[in-house]
């Protein structure tokens, strides 16, 4: 039976996974008790979670909106901050379970604050793993923290994993849907529009993630966060497309017994898992119906047309900083996409173009700290955006 008393933080409670902790937290309010909780700058929702859910902190990442914030929670007993170390001080409070779902750059220090505890630390933060996956999950080991990964791809294979011991592993094969170009050509994925891209076919999520979709980018940072959360080789990670996402992942032993972990594509069944783990609790996502569904199908996925499959293997191989100088060029080649700078295709090409310039260069060590792997993340964005105009250039 799950403990009455689990103590929760959420960093990044007002965002899409931060809204579905919330949503499990209120239906079992007698099992939790909420310690603090965060948010970018969304000062109204955070006020109003905090007084709901009776947290005993709140802080929010935009130190102008300090006051707005005290204000908001004056008369709630709520403590309120403000700024970066206020976001590191929530991380810190006497929780035994912390949600990291803060995006960003700005989510690293919690996240890495959370995991010295030593408690359980619910990983939902793409960047602590992407930009400093070896210094975070040496950290979390040196403190015994208990990481959990909450991405439902990783999530699944946290799960299949159990079925087998760690020296029988063979391979992980994460699952893509394909995003929005899946059967598209290479022209048309090149000359594809905002609008386009940002139709995903299964998940609603945010544009930037949605366009790592469209990209398989986000297939690439997959595989960077199960390199260092599962302690694999690159040639252990494999990645198969499976349009239906019922199917998050899949496990392969030495006895070629494969054990896939399936679910209906909602981000709180793999939430569930982690909130409860080492128990199971109730989830609210819609029941599986295979009959239903009646088949399920599978695509190897294709390089050339999704250059970001082949990317990651280069900077993982090329190791160092390289995978946080992919993840950062990203960011750039995303938000100048969304800006209309650079075609669809540019993305790729920006990425490539900035991963070859640092890595001539001489790539810089992998980052063992927070602020190395943030020095890394601001050198490959100006890089990235001083390369822009050449990759525009190409495309006019």
């Amino acid at each position: 039976m799950l403990h009455a008393d689990r103590v929760v933080t959420i960093l990044g409670a007002t965002g899409s996974i931060g809204q579905s902790t919330v949503d499990l937290v209120r239906r079992a309010p007698d099992r939790y008790r909420v310690e603090a909780l965060t948010a970018h700058s969304n000062v109204t929702g955070l006020a109003k979670l905090a007084r709901e859910l009776g947290a005993r902190f709140a802080a929010i990442a935009d130190e102008a909106k300090y006051g707005e914030l005290k204000a908001a929670l004056a008369g709630s007993g709520v403590e309120a901050g403000a700024g970066e170390s206020a976001l590191v001080e929530a991380a810190l409070r006497p929780a035994n379970w912390v949600m990291a779902a803060m995006s960003g750059a700005a989510g690293l220090k919690p996240a890495m604050a959370a995991a010295g505890r030593g408690e359980t630390v619910a990983l939902a933060n793409k960047e602590c793993l992407v930009c400093a996956g070896e210094a975070f999950m040496r950290h979390a080991a040196a403190s015994k923290a208990t990481v959990l990964p909450v991405d439902s791809e990783h999530n699944a294979i946290f799960q299949a994993l159990g079925a087998g011991r760690r020296e029988d592993l063979v391979r992980i094969i994460l699952t893509a849907s394909g995003g929005p170009f899946r059967a598209a050509t290479r022209e048309q994925i090149e000359n594809a529009t905002v609008e386009q891209a940002l139709k995903h076919p299964n998940w609603s999520m945010g544009r930037k993630i949605t366009i790592d979709s469209a990209t398989m980018f986000n297939k690439a940072l997959e595989i960077i966060e199960a390199f260092h959360l599962f302690e694999l080789e690159v040639g252990q990670i494999d990645v198969l497309v499976h349009p239906q996402s019922i199917i998050h992942g899949l496990v392969e032993f030495s006895d070629r017994s494969v054990v896939a972990q399936m679910g209906a594509p909602d981000m709180r069944t793999p939430i569930a898992h982690c909130l409860g783990w080492p128990h199971r609790i109730e989830g609210p996502a819609q029941r599986l119906d295979l009959a239903a569904l009646g088949q399920l199908t599978f695509e190897a996925p294709d390089p050339v047309r999704f250059p970001a499959l082949r990317l990651v293997q280069e900077a993982l191989r090329a190791g160092g900083a390289a995978p946080t100088v992919l993840n950062a060029a990203n960011e750039v080649a995303v938000a100048s996409f969304l800006d209309r700078k650079i075609p669809f295709g540019g993305i790729a090409r920006l990425v490539e173009a900035t991963l070859e310039t640092l890595v001539a260069k001489g790539t810089a060590k992998a980052p063992q700290s927070a602020d190395e792997a943030l020095a890394v993340d601001h050198t490959a964005r100006n890089t990235a955006a001083g390369l822009l105009p050449q990759i525009a250039l190409k495309a006019s």
